[in-house]
């Protein structure tokens, strides 16, 4: 059996193959971001598929950083309790899982009856919200909220945490000079820009340990002609990767990105693979922490020879689970048929149509 197929080390984590399940909303929480039994049942399927680490949906640190109803939260001690039930039924099926931490900044979809924040009060270009610029205090809170929220993950049982630096959300848009347009520590260099993402990993590690592991995700590019470049995210990546974080899960666009959009309709042709292994060619000789490669990934073979190649060491999929839960285990099993996901992205909707995240096309009770 290839090597994708076999245990590896992330971290102090032992995974049983280097297949993640890349974060996706899920919309089945509650009210105020509780734990359900839908949504531990969701976990419960997706870990017996055999996938190696599952990162939960994008869980908010705030509410006022939440983006949509049934979204995942960790911004209270009283969620604990319940959290804890996501890395029980995952842990009795033999994986592991890691909860993003993420702030939604003007991209926010839902009305926290307050104006949404973000680096500088740049009108988001598709939601159409304006927000508030966040003061230096605003800022020193969100580093305190992730760090607390980190707590919370560890204490409920959470194997890691990653932080999500992407697709346009508020530390995405500390990153892009189209809306950091600060003029103080917080921006202007690429270096200033980045300032609070390494606040908030330093305040993290400091709250969980050296020994914990903590990832991030981060756009390669924001493919919209004003945001973050290549050059500026492999700089920061480089950073981080000095910082000894545990692993880079590397991504791209952003709402007003197009056809690289992170929830456009359908991407750019449905039999192209792995449309971001160019920036994972480029960033991985930079790196001393291992890289997760996402998009389009679909067939075995194509990541073992990105895997070969040494261009990442993990494979994050997200659509092709909510398509086949048990994509892995049929993958193990012989049948390397490449995932019949057909990235149609109908799954984008289910949550708020259906109330739960599901394939609209050939699964839609999202069971195995």
């Amino acid at each position: 059996m290839s090597a994708i197929f076999q245990a590896a080390s992330l971290g102090n984590m032992e995974l049983r193959n280097r297949f993640v399940r890349s974060a996706t909303w899920e919309g089945m929480a509650g009210e105020n971001g509780e734990v359900t039994e839908p949504l531990i049942d969701f976990y419960r399927v997706l870990a017996s598929g055999g996938v190696g680490l599952i990162i939960t949906g994008s869980t908010f640190v705030t509410k006022r950083g939440k983006m949509a109803p049934g979204q995942l939260g960790v911004d209270d001690d009283s969620l604990i309790t319940g959290l804890r039930s996501i890395p029980g039924v995952v842990h009795e099926e033999g994986g592991k899982v890691a909860m993003q931490l993420v702030h939604g900044g003007s991209q926010v979809h839902f009305d926290s009856g307050m104006p949404p924040q973000a680096p500088s009060a740049v009108k988001e270009r598709v939601t159409g919200n304006m927000p508030v610029e966040m003061t230096v205090d605003d800022i020193k809170s969100l580093v305190h909220e992730f760090s607390e929220a980190s707590r919370r993950a560890k204490e409920a049982g959470f194997d890691g945490v990653q932080i999500h630096a992407a697709h346009g959300y508020l530390l995405s848009q500390f990153l892009s000079p189209y809306s950091n347009r600060r003029a103080d520590d917080y921006g202007g260099s690429i270096e200033n820009r980045a300032r609070v993402i390494f606040e908030i990993y330093k305040a993290i590690r400091e709250k969980v340990g050296k020994d914990y592991p903590v990832m991030i995700k981060i756009n390669a590019a924001d493919f919209d002609g004003e945001g973050l470049t290549p050059e500026d995210s492999l700089w920061v990546c480089r950073r981080l990767s000095e910082m000894d974080i545990d692993a880079i899960e590397l991504s791209g666009g952003v709402l007003a990105s197009g056809k690289l959009a992170p929830s456009r309709l359908k991407i750019n042709r449905p039999e192209r693979e792995a449309y971001f292994r160019k920036y994972a060619e480029q960033f991985s000789p930079g790196l001393n922490c291992p890289l997760m490669l996402v998009g389009g990934l679909r067939s075995p073979e194509v990541m073992e020879d990105i895997y070969n190649e040494g261009y990442a060491q993990f494979f994050s999929l997200s659509r092709p689970l909510i398509s086949e839960p048990n994509l892995i285990r049929r993958w193990e099993s012989g049948d390397r048929k490449k995932a019949r996901c057909i990235s149609c992205n109908k799954c984008f909707n289910t949550p708020i149509d259906g109330g739960r995240l599901y394939c609209a096309t050939f699964n839609k009770e999202g069971k195995a």
